[in-house]
């Protein structure tokens, strides 16, 4: 039972990362809310807000995306080494 209950947790937490596609990736436009994007990359590794406006990323140094929202819109995004 320990066994089955550390895979789900596992499986769980490494969710995120996979979906982060260049397939999902493509899939975010400009004009979306912060939850269609999450609902397509998952929840982001970090997020920043400043001023109504919020810089999250998804991933690490080396693979990313970083979708930057006005609000709740999106406004801008970029990324990286996505695949």
């Amino acid at each position: 039972m320990r066994i089955l209950v550390f895979a789900a947790a596992t499986a769980l937490a490494t969710a995120g990362c996979n979906q982060l596609t260049a397939e999902n990736y493509a899939r975010v436009k400009v004009g979306m809310s912060y939850g269609e994007v999450t609902s397509i990359l998952g929840a982001p590794t970090s997020c920043d807000e400043a001023a109504g406006f919020r810089s999250c990323r998804w991933g690490d140094q080396k693979r990313h995306a970083t979708v930057r929202f006005a609000g709740d819109k999106v406004v801008l995004h970029t990324a990286e080494n996505i695949r």
